[in-house]
């Protein structure tokens, strides 16, 4: 279907891959991941207009292939009155419309074989599409994506996440050879993950999806292609095999090169030795002896094992260091309300002190991002912010909290740095290099842009942070990273969030959005309520272990502690069996 031959391509300011080769063949599943910023956007977005790029190498795709594409950025419908089916027919009927005013025109022409062209062209795309079947083909995705219940729904009653699920339908109904989705999974609630997954498990055509999302890893996808350090590495099979041979030729290849290393080490030591014997005695054997120990030194650095592919980019993320105090309260919400078309949220009452961490949870379109943005403006007579409190805010609208316009370092200019050396040193520790902090923000991945928003609320001394959606585009490691910075932080957050991991790892309690309102919640009633209705308990459980285990191997071999990561290796892949 696609096949990539030794591609090299780099901006002014970053060189993004070099002679990376791949191929995707037909009726193939695969997920593309990598850390945020290392280019899976600008690959895909290559693949699907190669014209637009001057590279070095191939991009071949076979003559047949038709591309679908799913942004990751959900797009409005213009026509807010159209229902979901004829949302999801609506190209069917055009070409149904085109073709009868084509045979209309047939009796009238007199350039028949144009008309006939254009006449055939419509039916072969109609065919492609199985386009005699269409209304079956929708009524059949929407009951597999648990949405039968919307067939007549308005798209303007829809939420955020059963929107982005239609623009998943309708690409798939359309069936083109290759579908490539880009982090189709942003934002969605528990009930469209689900949703989704099942939707990638039902299409026969072949995928290209890039996503951050452990769930749809390790239950859609049988290829692998992971970017990393402008490399690519290509596995046939599921994302838990791959993640686990990773790690296993990681401590091979570490250990191999740490052999290599003593080796090198104790041969330089012994020419030196020699060299210096043969500045204080001419001897023409020792002369020899010493070139002959150098010509093989220098085959043992040539052949010398390269330290093992991916080093861990995870940033450090750092919050404000505040002290939080356990009886002040920082946040007083009563009888807050809000409606847009209909009543959204009624009777909301609540109390957050300087200490707690609160997870706001809930189907999409419930309402939770509105009452953190209500909070976060402070306007309304419902809302109270403790004296004193400052408030710090992630938004999912990166642009609210960042100029785009700006580079990287002109939005740290006035943030109490002392000059660029100082901006520099601070954003290497959330993985900006040095030539990306003269990129427009613009022009950054979403998940550095939401890195960007952390660092500047690392700065802000915030003792109340309002943190929506704060995982979404973020890769694994930034996101254990930031499960550990909330953790660690003294001060009080209120998070809107998706992730079962960051909300069980992080909140302290659950304000569950239940019939227009929201109750307090326990950690154990939340996990047990997911259990039931969405997610596999063992599944989980085994997961969450398995997340942890792969974190601290990764770190072991950073720190060359092999004998360790061995020792966790042994117990991961028991994990993995029960998995």
């Amino acid at each position: 279907m696609i096949q990539v031959e030794k591609l090299s391509y780099a901006f002014p300011e970053k060189e993004l891959y070099k002679e990376i080769s791949f191929t995707l063949e037909d009726g193939q599943h695969c997920a593309f991941i990598g850390s945020n910023g290392t280019g899976k956007t600008t690959l895909i977005d290559m693949i699907m207009d190669p014209e637009k790029y001057l590279y070095d190498g191939k991009i071949i795709k076979d003559e047949h292939c038709r591309i679908g594409y799913v942004s990751q950025f959900s797009k409005a419908e213009k026509n807010q009155d159209f229902t979901v089916f004829e949302f999801l027919s609506e190209k069917f009927v055009k070409n149904q419309e085109e073709t009868a005013a084509v045979c209309e025109e047939m009796g009238s022409s007199e350039d028949l074989e144009s008309v006939y062209e254009r006449y055939q062209k419509l039916m072969d795309e109609f065919q492609a599409m199985d386009g005699d079947n269409y209304e079956s083909n929708i009524r059949k995705q929407l009951k597999t994506a648990g949405m039968s219940k919307h067939e007549n729904t308005l798209l303007s009653q829809l939420s955020g996440g059963e929107y982005k699920l239609l623009q998943v339908m309708k690409e798939m109904l359309l069936a083109p050879t290759l579908l490539i989705m880009d982090e189709p999974d942003i934002f969605l609630d528990f009930e469209n993950l689900n949703g989704l997954c099942k939707l990638i498990n039902s299409h026969k055509g072949t995928l290209l999806v890039i996503t951050h999302n452990r769930y749809l890893l390790n239950h859609c996808f049988d290829k692998i292609l992971h970017l990393e350090n402008t490399d690519i590495q290509e596995f046939d099979g599921n994302y838990v095999d791959y993640n686990f041979n990773l790690l296993q030729t990681k401590i091979e290849l570490q250990e191999k090169a740490a052999a290599d290393n003593e080796e090198i080490a104790r041969t330089e030591a012994m020419v030196d030795r020699m060299r210096t014997a043969a500045t204080y005695a001419s001897i023409a054997s020792l002369g020899r002896a010493v070139h002959a120990k150098q010509t093989h030194l220098d085959r043992l650095r040539a052949r010398r094992i390269k330290e093992p592919f991916v080093d861990i980019r995870q940033p450090k993320i750092t919050l404000p260091e505040v002290e939080g105090d356990a009886e002040k309260t920082v946040l007083s919400v009563w009888d807050y309300e809000v409606a847009f078309d209909e009543l959204l949220l009624s009777d909301v009452c609540f109390e957050l002190k300087g200490n707690e961490k609160v997870a706001i949870v809930g189907a999409n379109g419930t309402g939770k991002t509105t009452l953190l943005r209500d909070i976060y403006k402070n306007k309304k007579a419902a809302i109270t912010i403790g004296e004193g409190v400052k408030v710090g805010f992630l938004s999912q609208i990166h642009g609210e909290m960042l100029d785009e316009s700006k580079t990287v370092y002109e939005e740290f200019e006035n943030l109490g740095f002392e000059n660029k050396a100082e901006i520099q040193a601070f954003l290497a520790g959330y993985c900006f290099e040095e030539e990306t902090l003269n990129n427009k923000i613009g022009m950054l991945s979403g998940g550095e842009q939401n890195l960007l928003q952390l660092a500047k609320i690392s700065v802000s001394n915030a003792d109340l942070l309002l943190l929506d959606e704060p995982t979404s585009h973020l890769d694994t490691y930034s996101q254990i990273a930031l499960e550990k910075a909330i953790s660690e932080y003294k001060g009080a957050v209120l998070m809107v969030s998706h992730d079962f991991y960051n909300i069980v790892n992080c909140a302290d309690y659950v304000l569950f959005v239940d019939d227009k309102s929201v109750r307090r919640m326990r950690i154990r009633s939340f996990r047990k309520m997911i259990y039931e209705n969405h997610f596999d308990k063992e599944y989980l459980e085994l997961e969450q272990k398995k997340k942890e285990l792969e974190t601290r191997i990764a770190v072991a071999l950073k720190s060359s502690d092999i004998k360790t990561a061995k020792i966790l290796c042994e117990q991961l892949e028991e994990v993995i069996e029960k998995l």
